[in-house]
């Protein structure tokens, strides 16, 4: 599996805009800005490959799901549950 980005590429610093009363009541409970924003790009960058994923593979995920509804499962006799 491909990973999402390299973990190891360095830090790069940047500059943002930010809503100023956000930005103060953050700093007043100490949350560390950096690895808020790292952990919300993480996240927005997963759904965008994950929904890329799925439209690129939409046929074949339709045709296997026909497939299951036609025909079962391929272990479906030994399942014991």
């Amino acid at each position: 599996m491909q990973t999402l980005y390299n973990y190891k590429a360095p830090k790069k610093p940047t500059n943002l805009s930010v809503n100023s009363d956000l930005l103060n009541k953050s700093k007043a409970l100490n949350i560390n800005l950096s690895a808020t924003l790292e952990q919300a790009l993480r996240t927005k960058l997963a759904e965008n490959v994950e929904r890329k994923w799925k439209k690129e593979n939409k046929r074949a995920i339709r045709a296997y799901n026909n497939f299951v509804e036609d025909n079962g499962l391929f272990a479906d006799e030994y399942r014991t549950f």
